[in-house]
């Protein structure tokens, strides 16, 4: 199970609490799911008030708050400095974001914020791209987490670039790895997990589902397939066949 921070965690599911078309889908779909963190936005626990917070509370799940919306350092930094007053925890999954088109992160922002919040006791889960000179300096500033993206959040892409979230994976051997955004099907957590990640953060698949609760209990078995694959070896990739019965001590025919 993964490690943030000398935490533990139950699940290698982490999951949005966004987009659900009711709070009650979404605790079913949390249960179903057996996630072990959940995710909110500072945004959206103050449009919902109590009620949103007591639901939240009720999941019995570890909670990361996050910058979601955030376009530059200064509002990045006070959204985390609120989100820690509102939820009591230094955790932060910080988003400080470039394009909205694409919602990457701007990647010399996001070091910058994570220096400050790292610096005022902060424990920084940055959502990065999987450019390992950013990620050494995220490093390098403070953060024990990385998150890089799967694809663009809400796209559903899936693992735009596997050689890239591999190369993070073997520069990076110690550091618990996130994918976080762009996860759409239950074969892209699989995958996720394949390549040896510690865990995997997704919203839109489970909430935007034409049935949110069978998809998010189908999350949770690919993310424990997916571990159990890595955990297995699992063959290289051949450019030639590889007979399973081989030639040798086979039945010659008169």
């Amino acid at each position: 199970m993964p490690v943030f921070y000398g935490t533990e965690i139950d699940s290698a599911l982490m999951l949005g609490t966004a987009l659900y078309p009711s709070p009650a889908i979404m605790a079913d779909a949390f249960r179903a799911s057996q996630a072990g963190i959940a995710t909110v936005s500072l945004r959206r626990e103050g449009g919902q008030g109590q009620d949103f917070h007591r639901l939240i509370k009720d999941l019995n799940v570890a909670v990361l708050p996050n910058t979601a919306g955030c376009h530059s350092v200064r509002e990045a930094v006070t959204t985390a400095q609120m989100a820690r007053e509102v939820f009591d925890t230094p955790w932060i999954k910080l988003e400080v974001i470039r394009d909205d088109d694409t919602l990457c992160p701007d990647v010399i922002a996001l070091v910058e914020a994570a220096k400050i919040l790292s610096d005022d006791g902060f424990q920084v889960f940055p959502y990065c791209t999987e450019d390992l000179s950013v990620c050494g300096r995220l490093l390098d500033a403070g953060c024990e987490v990385l998150m890089p993206w799967g694809a663009p959040i809400g796209s559903g892409r899936g693992l735009n670039n596997p050689y890239g979230l591999r190369s993070v994976r073997a520069h990076f051997p110690d550091v618990p790895l996130v994918v976080d955004a762009g996860i759409g099907l239950p074969s892209h957590a699989a995958q996720a997990m394949e390549l040896g990640f510690d865990a995997v953060l997704l919203n839109t698949a489970v909430a935007k589902a034409g049935d949110p609760v069978a998809m998010a209990r189908a999350m949770a078995m690919a993310i424990q397939a997916g571990q159990f694959a890595y955990a297995a070896t699992p063959i290289e990739a051949r450019d030639m066949a590889a007979p399973s019965t081989p030639v040798f001590g086979k039945a010659v025919l008169g």
